[in-house]
């Protein structure tokens, strides 16, 4: 039987968060017949606390998992996080070190430091190692300390460790071809990768959908949808300008702005909201069955995210995509831009400028046969691209094939 060890910082038990892309990935690996092992952390990124689950939790699955020492950290872009992912990087490899050698290693960047020592470990070896690219660093460090020429020396030891671990992998996976191909410019031994994206369990969206009726509350009032972090990377004060302009101007029908997610800049939103006197509710954080009912309630979705972020396929346009909702974007991805348009499934906007957004949005609000013909199409874009049923399968084979 095929010994496979998945390596990831940021696993995520079904009681802490109900949609992950690895705990989807472990149980289609062990449907296979494939010997699997989770190294994950002790520490829970998303509360920034310990975790504590006892032993007769962790033998409950079908997988091992084993779980390694990691400090902590309290702010997500410090030092006290650097020096968290080192010491995780080498308790891991302490741990494997007294390990019988897997057959193959998966895994996951983030971090750096784990994916350089591992795939390093497993060169030694004589063991396959697949990377999966969940988000680019230092790119994502860069957008928010971003100094000419002072940031590309700050973060040169960072992009080293990437260059190194995207070179030395026998096979490459991300949740983006765009961050396929970031590590395929370096990689000695790919010229191809694997793009799969971070996707939905899409049976899981639907049965929880059913249970939502299709008839709007109040059919005078259209409500534009955002879900995610409140946080540097998310351009909501655009919207906010962008609904300000309609509300003065008395444009279109009567919408409301509805904000699904947590952050550290939750409260300047708001305010700003309010400054604005727009129509618009912050729901916060919700459960996963809650805040699928509620998009599917929506009318028309926004994907704002600021001009240098170095973001790709992100997890709310597979959520937008399930609910088969018309997409408002402002991301610079290309490859969203181009999947957007191939697909007829939303309007791109200039980034950063409410008069597009503002245009956009009056756009879809006047026309519901718009509305119903982009939705459609993001629906059918989450059937072929985002559905984890079909798309994970390429994963798994090339664990099986590697």
């Amino acid at each position: 039987m095929k010994d496979v060890v998945l390596i990831t910082n940021y696993w995520h038990f079904e009681s802490e968060k109900a949609s992950s892309r690895y705990l989807t990935l472990a149980n289609e690996i062990v449907e296979e017949g494939i010997n699997l092992e989770v190294i994950t952390s002790t520490f829970y990124h998303a509360t920034k606390s310990q975790r504590k689950f006892n032993m007769e939790f962790l033998n409950s699955f079908r997988y091992k998992i084993s779980l390694i020492d990691e400090s902590g950290y309290d702010k997500n872009i410090s030092f006290k996080r650097i020096f968290s992912h080192k010491r995780f990087a080498r308790n891991v490899m302490s741990y494997l070190n007294t390990r019988k050698k897997p057959d193959l290693i998966y895994c996951v960047i983030p971090s750096l430091d784990v994916a350089y020592k591992v795939t390093k470990y497993a060169n030694e070896n004589n063991i396959k190692v697949i990377l999966d690219i969940q988000d680019l660093w230092p790119e994502s460090f860069k957008m928010i300390i971003n100094i000419p020429i002072l940031s590309d020396a700050i973060f040169y030891p960072m992009k080293r460790l990437a260059d190194k671990a995207y070179s030395s992998a026998d096979h490459i996976v991300a949740v983006s071809q765009t961050f396929v191909d970031r590590a395929i410019e370096v990689s000695r031994k790919n010229q191809f990768g694997h793009s799969v994206f971070l996707g939905t369990e899409l049976f899981k969206f639907d049965s929880i959908a059913k249970k939502v009726s299709n008839t709007n509350m109040s059919n005078s009032e259209i409500r534009l949808a955002y879900i995610g972090t409140l946080s540097y990377s998310y351009d909501i004060p655009s919207v906010i300008n962008a609904l300000y302009l309609l509300k003065n101007r008395k444009e279109g029908s009567t919408v409301k702005f509805i904000v699904m997610g947590e952050g550290p800049l939750r409260k300047e939103f708001e305010k700003q909201a309010f400054i604005k006197g727009i129509n618009c509710e912050f729901k916060g954080q919700l459960e996963y069955s809650e805040m699928v009912k509620l998009l599917c309630e929506c009318d028309i979705a926004i994907n704002p995210i600021v001009e240098r972020s170095a973001a790709s396929i992100v997890n709310k346009v597979g959520d937008y995509a399930a609910a088969g909702l018309p997409v408002i974007n402002t991301q610079n991805s290309q490859e969203y831009i181009d999947y957007l348009n191939e697909y007829h499934a939303g309007i791109n906007c200039k980034n950063g400028d409410a008069e597009d957004i503002a245009r956009a949005i009056l756009k879809l609000s006047n026309d519901k046969l718009l509305r119903r013909e982009m939705g459609v199409n993001n629906r059918k874009f989450a059937e072929e691209k985002f559905d984890r049923k079909r798309t994970y399968k390429t994963i798994v084979n090339l664990i099986k094939n590697t």
